[in-house]
């Protein structure tokens, strides 16, 4: 059994560092940066040298990291591949991280769930079948806890691009009106704010600068982000760019409708707050108030009974 506890100790400790290679992976590669940086100090060194300055998990697990993830794009399903691509596209790309690394990912938590499950069941004399059973229930949660975060993330995002929609219609408006171009526009945006919506603006620009149409980069800035707000309003700038209306008009009927839309949703939420407050109110609140103000009153009525119980 040591041995068996020290094999799965260490099994732990390298999830844990697979782990951390992951969350804190790089947008680029970390060996290019390094070179970059020797570049800019002006010092003469070699590529080795180079390669030796780099942290032990960019030197030794992210290639290990690769390598895994080259093997899950082998047994893993196109299909689910493909899903997962277009979750972590409408989740932002987060860290830059591919289908194949998120599998990868997924796996490793599976695996370190059951194994710290087994762990502690094992360490506090719990038996076989209960230990077996509970690692089996770890490994499931563990395997679509990754998912249901990504999932979480899409939808902040998209409620983030929703929030943020009026404000940056509103300064297209604005530079429309003063004589700059839709293109301009949300170049402005893009340099005025740091969000998903302005990050997207700004990559319809860079696509526009390498050579894609404007309507096809729109088309795929919506499906991209994949919020009925934001395809609405694609769909009256190409249907205007399409008839020859002007942009301005059109970005003032739409910041319009967005701002109104916006606050039709403040209404809905105003009015959901007291059925969502009903549940704390009564099964937190009350019974406190209720402890508060009868407490005294059953000390009261306990001590007369206990009194009358004395007389007679």
């Amino acid at each position: 059994m040591p041995t068996i506890v020290i094999i799965l100790l260490l099994l732990v400790v390298g999830l844990v560092i697979f782990g951390a290679v992951l969350l804190r992976r790089s947008e680029g590669d970390p060996l290019a940066a390094r070179i970059d940086e020797f570049a800019a100090r002006e010092e003469a060194a070699s590529i080795e040298e180079i390669e030796l300055s780099l942290p032990l998990t960019d030197r030794i697990f992210l290639p290990l990291v690769r390598r895994a993830s080259e093997m899950v794009m082998r047994m893993t399903p196109q299909t689910a591949l493909e899903q997962t691509s277009r979750m972590l596209e409408l989740a932002g790309n987060p860290r830059n991280m591919s289908a194949a690394e998120f599998w990868v990912a997924r796996g490793f938590a599976t695996i370190g769930f059951a194994v710290l499950t087994f762990l502690m069941m094992w360490r506090f004399g719990q038996p076989t079948s209960r230990t077996v059973l509970y690692s089996l229930g770890a490994a499931a949660l563990g395997f679509y806890i990754p998912v249901m975060l990504l999932r979480s993330m899409i939808d902040r995002r998209k409620q983030a691009i929703v929030k943020k929609l009026p404000d940056a219609l509103d300064l297209m408006t604005i530079c429309v009106d003063a004589g700059l171009t839709f293109n301009a526009a949300m170049q402005k945006v893009d340099e005025k704010w740091d969000d998903a919506l302005a990050k997207e603006f700004g990559r319809v620009i860079y696509e526009m600068q390498l050579g894609k149409s404007r309507r096809q980069a729109l088309k795929d800035m919506v499906d991209r982000m994949d919020v009925p707000d934001v395809t609405s309003f694609i769909a009256a700038v190409l249907q205007a760019d399409q008839l020859g209306v002007g942009i301005g008009k059109v970005l003032r009927i739409q910041s319009e409708q967005m701002r109104l839309k916006r606050r039709q949703r403040a209404e809905e939420k105003a009015q959901q707050a007291p059925v969502k407050m009903l549940f704390p109110m009564v099964f937190l609140i009350f019974p406190s108030i209720f402890i508060v103000l009868l407490g005294p009153a059953g000390f009261q009525i306990v001590r007369s009974e206990a009194l009358q119980g004395v007389i007679g």
